[in-house]
């Protein structure tokens, strides 16, 4: 299955759905996405049948190594990005929006060079 953007942000929305409530179901991803539940229905069942999540009899979604490893590298791009803006001065709501839309596209030579940024502004090691 190849990975694309919308599929990336769906895996990280189980990350971060996870992270805040421990728990994840579909309609947590509905919510947190604002799509439908036919089509966040379709994506789990095609995440399922290539390995990057479960899901349990009740419902809750589990990432699977495969799927953990993409929503960890998404949403560390994520957070950096949104630090980045705001050490530019962007407003922290819009630093997060767009760190969304920038997360996916960056090379890896251009998000180097920013983490790099980050760490040297920041003090962080």
């Amino acid at each position: 299955m190849n990975i694309h953007e919308s599929a990336e942000d769906y895996l990280e929305a189980i990350l971060i759905l996870r992270e805040r409530q421990g728990m994840v179901r579909s309609i947590d991803v509905v919510h947190q996405l604002a799509l439908t539940k036919p089509s966040v229905s379709v994506a789990m069942k095609r995440f399922r049948e290539n390995g990057y999540i479960e899901m349990d009899g009740d419902g809750y979604i589990t990432l699977l190594p495969p799927g953990e490893e993409i929503a960890q590298r998404i949403y560390g791009r994520h957070k950096l990005l949104t630090q980045f803006l705001i050490c530019l001065g962007v407003g922290e709501a819009a630093a997060a929006a767009d760190a969304c839309k920038m997360e996916h596209d960056l090379s890896e030579e251009t998000f180097s060079q920013i983490t790099a940024f980050v760490q040297e502004h920041s003090g962080q090691p």
